[in-house]
């Protein structure tokens, strides 16, 4: 039985820095079939028309969130100085009310954003499950062009060919159904003239 010489760390690292096996060069880019594929998940989000957007509409609504919660935040700072500046002039009882007042107000603001910060959460998830899905058939499909069994993230692989990345095919399929979608919600928002019923021009 063979024997594996075994290598620090350091040792190990740069010996596979020198060493590139044939199979891991890049084959001019050009698409195989292969039973394994593998994907840049975040590089596919990132990239992707319908990521871009998802993330876009995801940091417009948490910007939105963070500006409310600071106007809140300055009115409730101003507030609570008035009050502080009418408790020499006011009765204790009375006082301890607006003061009691005020703290269930700022208890009961903190927890409506707090459900507004759980909801957005859940907003990215359902936006991340939706953007699973609509890659799902995509990606089911070009695997089975490439005659693949399983496609992994590229971040589990050790070494990788170019030749079975399929991140950039995904990209623009997904794109491109995007694409399509959109101009076909267009076309029944709009429909165009010679699309209209016949007769329909002259009424």
């Amino acid at each position: 039985m063979g024997r594996f010489l075994a290598l620090p760390g350091a040792a190990l690292v740069a010996a596979l820095a020198v060493w590139t096996p044939a199979w891991a060069q890049p084959l001019d880019s050009a698409a195989i079939d292969s039973p394994v594929l593998v994907i840049d998940q975040e590089r596919l989000f990132r990239q992707s028309a319908l990521g871009t957007r998802i993330t876009e509409e995801l940091e417009d609504a948490a910007a939105a969130l963070a500006a409310e919660n600071r106007e809140i935040e300055a009115q409730l700072s101003a507030e609570e100085l008035r009050l502080t500046e009418q408790r020499a002039t006011l009765p204790p009882e009375e006082f301890r009310a607006l003061a009691d007042a005020f703290d269930q107000k700022v208890q009961r603001l903190r927890s409506e954003q707090d459900q507004k910060e759980r909801e957005l959460q859940r907003r990215r998830d359902a936006d991340q499950q939706v953007f699973i899905n609509q890659i799902g058939p995509i990606l089911g499909q070009v695997a089975q062009e490439r005659s693949a069994l399983i496609v992994l993230d590229r971040r589990a692989a050790f070494l990788v060919s170019d030749a079975i990345d399929i991140t950039d095919e995904l990209i623009a399929r997904v794109d491109a159904s995007i694409a399509a979608e959109d101009a076909e919600e267009d076309g029944e928002a709009a429909p165009s003239v010679d699309d209209a019923e016949p007769g329909a021009q002259d009424n």
